[in-house]
C-alpha cells in the first residue's frame, strides 16, 4: 500500500469548467499550461505541482483518488474548495 503520492491539480468553482478543463486535456492541451491559466489555488502558478504528500495529508475526497485512482489520468474531485481536476503522477 502506498505511502506517499505526488500529483497535479487545477481548482476552479465550476463543475462545468472542471470538465472542460478535462476535455482540453483529453485533445492535448498540457495540464501545467491550464494550471497556470485556470486554477485558482496557489499552487496553479507552478502549473499546479502540488510535491509529494503523505496518505492522510489532504482532504479525503481528494485523498482517495491520490491514493487509488488510476495515475497519469486526469480525474474530477468535489471537495469544500470546489472542483479538481487530479492528474496522480506516482505513489510510493
Amino acid at each position: 500500500m502506498a505511502n506517499t503520492a505526488a500529483a497535479l491539480h487545477i481548482l476552479v468553482k465550476h463543475k462545468e469548467q472542471a470538465e472542460d478543463i478535462i476535455k482540453q486535456l483529453k485533445k492535448g492541451a498540457k495540464f501545467q499550461t491550464l494550471a497556470k491559466r485556470h486554477s485558482t489555488c496557489p499552487s496553479g502558478k507552478r502549473g499546479g505541482d502540488l510535491g509529494e504528500f503523505k496518505r492522510g495529508q489532504m482532504v479525503a475526497q481528494f485523498d482517495k483518488v491520490c491514493f487509488s485512482g488510476e495515475t497519469l489520468v486526469p480525474h474530477l474531485v468535489k471537495t469544500k474548495f470546489g472542483w479538481h481536476v487530479v492528474k496522480v503522477l506516482y505513489r510510493t
